[in-house]
């Protein structure tokens, strides 16, 4: 009986009569998004501390950091959900949030996307999607989001309950939902945090294929610095609610301003030296500790992948102390003659060395980098 009326229902609803294929989704008019010394307090608790950024039109800029760093909050700021407690934000150049002017977030067109997906259990799937667009006649409401659910492969269970679909699949739903009224800018939440290994990277390809199709502005929320260099053309770093540095994946990774940022993009090994003069002394090197004074501490960083085993007699005399097998890789730590400390390598498996054996250790001055100690600058 239920099976029946289930047919029934679909035979009935105008969405079981769509035939439009999934093609690609509608483009959006991208706006650029601007934050001047945005600042927001919540009682004795600074979330945000002057942050200032730009972001143009059809770009996605991703929010990286720790937890309680500030990133959701700001998400939340530029939506409207929260509202700054010092300095403004900018859509085109038109002031929706400052000392003067607040827009609420129903006028802002921005989409927004939760790690939670935030369905309504109540609502089949068609309508979820379909929620934006009250402006719209109901029957176009509803022809606009089974394009949106054909073009997420989900048009086949357009008049279901959202307890039926997987985590991949409520968050295809999600995303539709968040881009069926077309805005100018979509922000997501830790959109991927609850899905399997497998699974996330799946949807972190297609969500990026919507994304560009849509050509909406996206600002993503994530604590994985590698969804953040998969997804953002650029990536913004945040720490204690400021933005520590902005660039490519490429620049954060090659150039960090800081520890921090070195760490967030690498596995690296740190070793404290005290400056002499202006300078480091290391086994492999001399380096300018910049902003540093005698007697305050470096640190030397060396990645762990740049770190190369050879045949004995090549580079530095090392032994083998530890091998772990990590699937593809393997974390090696080797003691190092001139290290006081052991340094941790990334091999291939194949490749690595059994323990106690005795290797070369080649390690480029090059890829060295040099910060301030903890206390010191």
């Amino acid at each position: 009986m239920v099976s029946w009326y289930k047919a029934s229902a679909r035979e009935a609803s105008p969405l079981a009569r769509q035939s439009e294929p999934a093609g690609r989704a509608a483009v959006a008019f991208a706006a650029e998004v601007t934050l001047d010394a945005v600042a927001c307090r919540f009682g004795d608790k600074q979330a945000l501390r002057g942050v200032s950024l730009s972001i143009a039109p059809g770009e996605i800029v991703c929010l990286l950091g720790p937890s309680g760093c500030g990133k959701t909050t700001l998400l939340r700021v530029i939506s409207g959900i929260e509202t700054p407690s010092a300095g403004r934000v900018l859509i085109n150049q038109q002031e929706v949030a400052g000392p003067s002017r607040f827009v609420p977030p129903e006028k802002r067109n921005v989409g927004l996307m939760f790690q939670e997906f935030a369905l309504f259990p109540h609502l089949t799937i068609a309508d979820n999607v379909a929620f934006g667009l009250k402006a719209l006649p109901r029957a176009e409401a509803l022809r606009q989001a089974q394009v949106m659910l054909a073009r997420v492969g989900l048009q086949h269970y357009a008049d279901d309950y959202p307890h039926i679909l997987s985590g991949g699949e409520q968050q295809r739903v999600a995303l539709a939902r968040a881009l069926a009224p077309r805005p100018a800018v979509i922000l997501m939440d830790e959109p991927f945090s609850g899905l399997d290994v497998q699974l996330r990277e799946t949807m972190q390809e297609e969500t990026l294929g919507l994304l560009r199709e849509t050509r909406a502005t996206a600002v993503i929320v994530t604590h994985n610095r590698e969804e953040a260099m998969r997804l953002g053309d650029r990536v913004a770093v945040m720490r204690d609610g400021r933005i520590v540095q902005v660039g490519t994946a490429e620049d954060l990774y090659r150039n960090p301003a800081d520890l921090f940022v070195a760490r967030l993009f690498s596995e690296i090994n740190e070793i404290a030296y005290p400056v002499v003069g202006d300078a480091i002394h290391t086994p492999i090197g001399v380096f300018h500790a910049a902003d540093l004074i005698e007697g305050e501490t470096g640190i030397l960083c060396l990645r762990q992948r740049a770190i190369k085993l050879r045949p004995t007699g090549t580079g530095l005399f090392g032994r083998v102390l530890h091998v772990r097998f990590l699937g593809d890789m393997a974390h090696v730590e080797v003691g190092v003659r001139g290290f006081e400390v052991p340094l941790k390598v990334r091999v291939g498996e194949a490749v690595a060395p059994a323990k106690g054996a005795e290797v070369g250790v080649e390690i480029s001055p090059t890829s060295a980098l040099v910060f301030p100690g903890v206390g010191s600058g």
